[in-house]
């Protein structure tokens, strides 16, 4: 039971460097209107292992702090990251493309308002929600999937056979 709790450490601290490590490198793309955060493949992990939910929302949170984003962004963008890799990992059975809607979804909820309200966009919302989602089908859709068929052929090493319900890629 020690092993798992440090594994499941060490995975979450291992995705939010990941995660932070992408934000800031691609911070160029990562923040504004229209964004495409990099960082937002690592979203599809939790369908292999519940150690991403955590790891995503910290790795968010310090990305987001390091990028300069205000407390709104901080707060209310993390906690749509947390919600989208939650979503992701209910939905850990299913076809990888599934295991992407929820955190596109929660993005496009949630940041168009943030964008609003928080940096004075003034911007359409309904438009915003159109380009954050694009992002977020590119960053967590398209390199998501990518990340996860990358991944599967090797999931058991990688993540210990954490979660043997792990759908194998279907071609």
């Amino acid at each position: 039971m020690r092993n798992k709790n440090v594994l499941r450490i060490t995975q979450a601290a291992l995705i939010a460097a990941l995660y932070v490590t992408l934000t800031y490198v691609f911070a160029a793309i990562s923040f504004g209107e229209v964004q495409l955060r990099i960082a937002e493949a690592l979203t599809i992990l939790p369908m292999f292992t519940p150690a991403a939910i955590p790891g995503l929302f910290v790795g968010c949170i310090l990305g987001n702090m390091l990028g300069g984003a205000v407390l709104p962004d901080i707060i209310c963008g993390s906690l749509a990251t947390l919600a989208g890799a939650y979503g992701t990992w209910m939905l850990r059975n299913r076809q990888p493309f599934f295991g992407c809607i929820p955190p596109i979804a929660a993005n496009m909820l949630v940041v168009p308002f943030v964008l609003r309200y928080a940096y004075g966009v003034e911007l359409p919302i309904p438009f915003m929600a159109l380009t954050v989602g694009a992002g977020e089908v590119l960053g967590c859709g398209i390199l998501g999937c990518i990340l996860y068929y990358a991944l599967v052929r090797h999931k058991k090493a990688i993540f210990r056979s954490e979660n043997a319900n792990v759908p194998d890629p279907q071609m």
